[in-house]
């Protein structure tokens, strides 16, 4: 009986022991997210249900039982089955500007014109400032839709300078005081823009390269103020889920703010640069070549062709249907637009080109044949590509240019958009063709033109409806996204624009922990509540960056 039972403690002692030492080869890591719904976006669009965590990247992926057999940490998160996604990347947006603009008036949904200045007067009172600067009004919203004049802004504002940008960022109206002070005349001109008269006489709306007549004068924002708007701006983007954000049109003197303040670790916003052609950002860049840090990419320049849908600055190439009088306008030479190709080509840059309009598409897809070849992999995109002759639709796969398309525009753009285009109108927005080409697309939001949150955008590719739900019938619904195209195109698509996607853009063993914990599973939540989804967390590099309250 003795040597029976000294026998089982033996065997019970043995197999603890076995035990423990298993336990203790599991592998230490920082953190494990386990019990959740984790959608990698990996090439087979595969779902997990945990992740450990090291330095930043996933270390392993997949049950929890896999998980937790292997790895151990002090700091493991439950996810209660919530939904997991890679982090949400914007490869259209203009960052800096969007955190600039939340400083100034917001003008976006005003109904009307006397609105957008009862805005402005009660934005004053509560913060006054040298300049009354304000952004996204919208004609097109107005039961007249003309562009307005500056009469009612003189009298609100007759002894301060007034400049206030249209939500497209292609248009202005400055008052009388700031055309004064900047020397604008109605003799004043400007190649690639246009100054907006009535009788004769100018009304303070400029249109295009006309902006910088009036934008040039107001005073710059200092360094300490940049640096609390770009944390301002990346505190909203991190409660969205955005991770990364790619600035379409930055300069030298702000990529030099964004990598200090990244490399002391209080911006923690991944960045795409796109740099605006200048001199400045070429001598000290491409000369260079590719700039990249954990945090900053910069190999990428921002060209543009023309201007806006909505401003009639989009070059087409037949007359505006609601102003047979214009075609509008290509803002930048032809011969200027091929020397800086061929500069970023050279120098192994990305061009980027600004194209809304089907005859500047095509003007672009014509200077990007000089240098690409078929089958390359330059990743040359064109930025927005709203409006696409069906004869050129091809050349896009042709050459393996990228369109990189932002689905709201199209929600934005539809109560209207076929008053300026006609018939022409069924071949704009056409994003599950412009797909097609190469088999991706990267989807952004060109905040602060529509709203941060990609969740909208994700929204509008699928249901091709606006937040209210309209139109029922869903406007050209035979180019909705299904909903893995949607969410690829700001994933590992978006980040395949960047030239990013071996270290992001999907949740896989050696890519960064970029990613986000949601309340409302995206694949298959009712379509009506999608835009009312909320992010609960956010993660980059493992560390939490936001965290609903």
């Amino acid at each position: 009986m003795k040597k029976g039972v000294t026998n089982s403690i033996f065997i019970i002692s043995i197999i603890s022991f076995i035990l423990i030492m298993a336990c203790s080869k599991r592998q230490k890591v920082d953190l494990i997210v386990t019990n959740a719904t984790i959608y990698t976006v990996d090439s087979t669009f595969s779902t997990k249900q945990s992740m450990a965590i090291g330095n930043g990247k996933i270390i392993a992926i997949g049950t929890n039982q896999e998980i937790d057999s292997k790895y151990e940490a002090s700091n493991i998160i439950d996810a209660s089955g919530k939904y997991i996604f890679p982090g949400f990347i914007d490869p259209h947006c203009h960052f800096l500007g969007y955190g600039t603009s939340l400083s100034n008036a917001s003008l976006s949904g005003a109904k009307t014109w006397n609105e957008v200045i009862e805005r402005l007067v009660a934005h004053q009172k509560e913060f006054p400032s040298e300049w009354v600067l304000g952004r996204g009004w919208n004609q097109n919203e107005w039961d007249i839709k003309e562009f307005p004049t500056n009469d009612l802004l003189d009298k609100a504002f007759p002894n301060k300078p007034v400049f206030i940008v249209r939500v497209d960022g292609h248009a202005a109206i400055a008052n009388s005081y700031a055309l004064k002070m900047a020397g604008v005349t109605e003799s004043s001109k400007k190649e690639g823009g246009e100054l907006i008269k009535k009788d004769g006489k100018l009304t303070g709306v400029l249109v295009d390269n006309a902006i910088e007549l009036v934008r040039v004068i107001i005073p710059e924002i200092d360094r300490a103020t940049k640096e609390q708007i770009l944390l301002k701006a990346q505190e909203n983007c991190f409660e969205v889920g955005l991770t990364t954000v790619s600035d379409a049109g930055i300069d030298l003197q702000d990529v030099l703010l964004i990598d200090s303040l990244q490399k002391t670790e209080k911006l923690k916003m991944r960045v795409y640069a796109m740099l605006n052609p200048t001199a400045e950002n070429f001598d000290h860049f491409l000369s260079k070549g590719i700039y990249s840090t954990d945090n900053l990419t910069v190999r990428s320049i921002k060209l543009f062709a023309d201007g806006a849908l909505g401003s009639r600055g989009a070059l087409l190439l037949q007359p505006y249907t609601d102003a047979p009088n214009t075609k509008g306008l290509q803002v930048e030479s032809t011969e200027s637009l091929l020397a800086n190709c061929e500069r970023a080509f050279k120098a192994g840059y990305q061009v980027n080109t600004h194209c809304i309009g089907d005859a500047a598409v095509r003007l672009m897809l014509d200077n990007y044949s000089k240098y690409l070849k078929p089958k390359n992999d330059l990743r040359w995109r064109i930025e927005h590509a709203q409006v696409v002759d069906p004869q050129d639709l091809n050349r896009f796969g042709e050459y393996c240019v990228i369109p990189s398309v932002q689905t709201t525009h199209a929600t934005s753009d539809m109560n209207w958009a076929d008053e300026r285009l006609g018939n022409r109108v069924k071949y704009a927005y056409a994003y599950q063709d412009l797909l097609k080409q190469n088999g991706w697309l990267p989807n952004g939001s060109d905040f602060p033109v529509e709203d941060i949150n990609p969740l909208f955008g994700f929204y509008a590719g699928i249901s091709r409806k606006d937040l209210n739900g309209l139109p029922e019938n869903r406007f050209q619904k035979e180019n909705a996204l299904d909903r893995k195209q949607a969410l690829m195109t700001m994933t590992i698509w978006a980040a395949k624009a960047n030239f990013e996607e071996s270290f992001k853009g999907s949740l896989e063993p050696g890519k960064w922990a970029d990613f986000v914990i949601l309340e409302k599973d995206l694949l298959v939540e009712p379509e009506s509540d999608l835009p009312k989804s909320k992010v609960i967390s956010t993660f980059v590099a493992g560390e939490l960056v936001y965290q609903k309250k």
